[in-house]
């Protein structure tokens, strides 16, 4: 009977993940990877996925923008399909950002950054967050947050102009973060950032590349989103004044020329949006995706012809981003169907990739045999 009960349950586990992937099958077949590259489904019935961070017992935390809960999700078997899923957190403020350490959960909603302590022992039964820093703003045009850990321990976000373009008339806005990880000893890093929400650390120069997306209404191809390079206290990359580097605001510029101002170390195509991004450091792909960026494309919202809805690759030598090429294609059809949209990218310890897709809510998994 005991034989009989276990071998049941490993049925059900496996056709679990067999319907999953079925269920989806129209989309992945869709999706072009290189050769030698195969795409999965990782996990299932995760509305507006959007940033992932993983613990050290390999629990996947899921934060999401309009939903307003936070997941946690586990592979138990290692067969790459998440076979528990939990709600950690419902109506929270925008909880996009989402980082782990330490055994604690830290989530970013818009007005603030909560942590759930001891997380990974009370998944079915999540303690009560504790606030450890409640002075952001609480707007919700860009409101949503990234939310990781430095090589420093501390921990970085951004707040985002509340517009479209704008100057905002607080400091706070429009910038890049950090602080400890009990809520102590904030600081402004930079300004001039619209709405970042994505960044990674690279994993030889160990500076901050962070994506940001333009501002809307200056056509379909301009300006261009960024890619952008932190390296000292009092940076400014030039939001309201100057966009991509070289274009001077019609509005706002002013004075001020695009010349004071740091410029982007990569550029996307315009309204590409481009959200969380992974410095490859695994074994697992070929040795030219070594130190190199992946970047999720979320894609254009008011474009004439849309644009993105993929994963692309920035190529790095020399520490200095040099080339764009397509990583993964096929969310967006050739009559313009979106099957969905790509948010944040993961590293797992295997080498494989996680990306999370919060039209689908889903999370995929990448990897190469």
């Amino acid at each position: 009977m005991y034989i009989f009960r276990v071998l049941s349950v490993y049925f059900l586990v496996l056709n679990s993940s067999f319907a999953i992937q079925t269920k989806h099958q129209d989309i992945l077949q869709q999706l072009q990877l290189p050769a030698g590259f195969s795409i999965s489904i990782y996990a299932d019935n995760l509305p507006n996925a959007r940033s992932l961070t993983l613990s050290d017992t390999g629990v996947i935390y899921v934060g999401t923008r309009q939903q307003g809960s936070v997941y946690a999700v586990k592979d138990m078997d290692g067969d790459g399909y998440a076979e528990k899923s939990y709600v950690i957190a419902k109506g929270l403020y925008m909880p996009n950002g989402v980082a782990y350490k330490d055994g604690n959960l830290y989530v970013a909603e818009s007005n603030r950054i909560i942590r759930f302590d001891n997380i990974n022992e009370q998944l079915a039964s999540p303690p009560k967050p504790q606030v450890i820093y409640d002075q952001f703003p609480s707007d919700k045009h860009h409101g949503w947050k990234y939310l990781a850990f430095g090589k420093d321990n501390r921990l970085y976000t951004s707040v985002g102009a509340p517009c479209n373009s704008c100057l905002p008339e607080k400091d706070i806005y429009s910038s890049l973060v950090r602080l400890n990880p009990d809520g102590s000893g904030f600081e402004i890093l930079a300004r001039g950032i619209r709405n970042s929400v994505g960044f990674d650390w690279h994993p030889v120069s160990h500076q901050l590349y962070f994506t940001d997306n333009g501002r809307d209404y200056l056509g379909d191809d301009l300006p261009a989103d960024e890619l952008n390079k932190w390296t000292q206290k009092g940076q400014h990359f030039g939001y309201p004044y100057c966009h991509a580097g070289n274009i001077s605001d019609p509005d706002l510029a002013d004075n001020k020329k695009c010349t004071q101002f740091t410029p982007p170390e990569w550029k996307f195509k315009a309204h590409m949006a481009p959200l969380g991004l992974s410095f490859y450091t695994g074994d697992q792909f070929p040795k030219q995706y070594k130190n190199q960026l992946f970047v999720a494309q979320h894609g254009s919202w008011n474009r004439s012809s849309p644009h993105g809805y993929r994963i692309a690759l920035v190529e790095f030598q020399n520490n200095t981003a040099v080339a764009e090429t397509v990583f993964i294609s096929g969310w967006l059809t050739k009559d313009d169907k979106v099957l969905g949209r790509p948010t944040d990218i993961l590293q797992m310890p295997d080498g494989s990739l996680l990306i999370a897709d919060d039209s689908l809510g889903v999370i995929y998994r990448v990897v190469y045999k």
